[in-house]
């Protein structure tokens, strides 16, 4: 039995979202929120309008895109624009984890596009991108939240292409950097790599995206998916007039997020963090025998979400229900231990762990949750190898 580490994280939250606050966040960083005030007051726009403009800058989104705070966190901002653009074209849809296979459902059930392409691929790998009609419209994912899998890199798109690139971005936007000039719509949320809360989503449209937005075939939306109106694209919700109520405790949030980022310096030490973490992790599983990432191809291995899988031959052998208790066992015990929370793989996923690795977590306190892994790893073992 391997001793007790005596070592626990400072900060032991490794959540995938909503994910761990920035280094040295205290509910103070909320002192100045505007609370008992009306978001549509001069004072409320301005604090959406700085959310908004602190995320362009911050992501180095062109200056002509446009960029608004939606309703209901990425979800809402993917399925806002596929019921709004899906269909006016013909369709590709990547499918290889929880979400981006939501997004193909959507689209295949619920839509019902007649003109959809589906490419699908298991948990741990892409689709082939070689096989994606870039004249048709595209929705992906750049970064696999349930299965720790992103996009190559900006050459998986070509720079030219005929039709839409939508980017589900939300757990690669402020750790990844993304190919602005290769994509059209991209979306993410506060909850994730800048450790905001949760509820609120992000939506950045090219010219080509605003384009079809304005003169492409409507069908009838909800009031909270509506970005456009008789006259074309509402261009007040791209300067801080929100769709529906926000919450000003979370936009407080959010920019002490975006200014603590600008004071570490910026999308390059975000991206810099977020691969040290992901190193961390490398380290530890080339030299531990009963752990494996769940993407084989270290070119796809996500450095926020990373995902692993038990490979021991006893884990392998359970079936799939006792793979789960074995995880939750596991798990259990390292959080019991207040050495490490929310560790477990995605419900949808293969069983296995899940480590944020965003640059809200320090390295140091990955570093001192994986001897707690092995720990629990050899008292589980004990009893279900058994």
């Amino acid at each position: 039995m391997l001793h007790r580490p005596d070592k626990k994280p400072a900060r032991p939250y490794f959540s995938s979202g909503p994910c761990a606050k920035r280094p040295g966040w205290s509910l103070g960083a909320l002192d100045n929120a505007l609370l008992g005030r009306s978001h549509r007051a001069p004072e409320g726009r301005a604090r959406l309008r700085e959310v908004i403009d602190r995320s362009h800058a911050l992501l180095g989104a062109p200056s002509d895109w446009k960029i608004a705070i939606v309703p209901a966190s990425d979800t809402g901002a993917v399925e806002m624009i596929l019921w709004a653009l899906a269909g006016d074209a013909p369709i590709d849809v990547l499918s290889f984890e929880s979400f981006s296979g939501l997004w193909a459902q959507d689209l295949r059930d619920e839509l019902r596009l007649p003109r959809l392409t589906v490419h699908e691929a298991p948990y741990g790998a892409l689709p082939d991108l070689s096989a994606i009609d870039w004249s048709h419209d595209v929705v992906l994912t750049w970064n696999g939240t349930t299965s720790g899998v992103r996009m190559p890199g900006p050459e998986a798109i070509p720079a030219t292409h005929e039709g839409l690139v939508i980017c589900d971005a939300t757990s690669a936007a402020f750790a990844m950097d993304l190919p602005w000039d290769r994509l059209d719509v991209v979306t993410w949320s506060w909850q994730k790599a800048l450790g905001g809360e949760a509820a609120h989503g992000m939506v950045a449209l090219s010219p080509r995206a605003v384009a079809r937005l304005e003169n492409g075939a409507s069908r009838p939306l909800p009031k909270i998916f509506r970005l456009t109106n008789r006259k074309g694209l509402i261009d007040a919700i791209f300067q801080g007039d929100t769709i529906n109520t926000p919450s000003m405790l979370c936009v407080e949030d959010a920019l002490d997020s975006l200014r603590w980022a600008e004071a570490i310096g910026g999308l390059p030490a975000l991206r810099a963090r977020s691969e040290a973490n992901l190193a961390a992790v490398t380290r530890w599983v080339e030299k531990t025998d009963w752990i494996a990432f769940l993407a084989s191809d270290p070119a796809l291995r996500s450095s926020t979400s990373i995902c692993l899988k038990i490979v021991a031959p006893w884990f392998v052998a359970l079936p799939q229900d006792g793979q789960g208790r074995a995880v939750k066992a596991l798990t259990g015990l390292v959080a019991a231990e207040g050495a490490g929370y929310d560790l477990a793989s995605y419900r949808d996923a293969p069983a296995g762990l899940r480590i944020w690795g965003g640059a809200t977590v320090d390295t140091a306190d990955i570093e001192d949750l994986l001897p707690w892994l092995d720990w629990a790893y050899q008292a589980v073992s004990k009893e279900y190898a058994a």
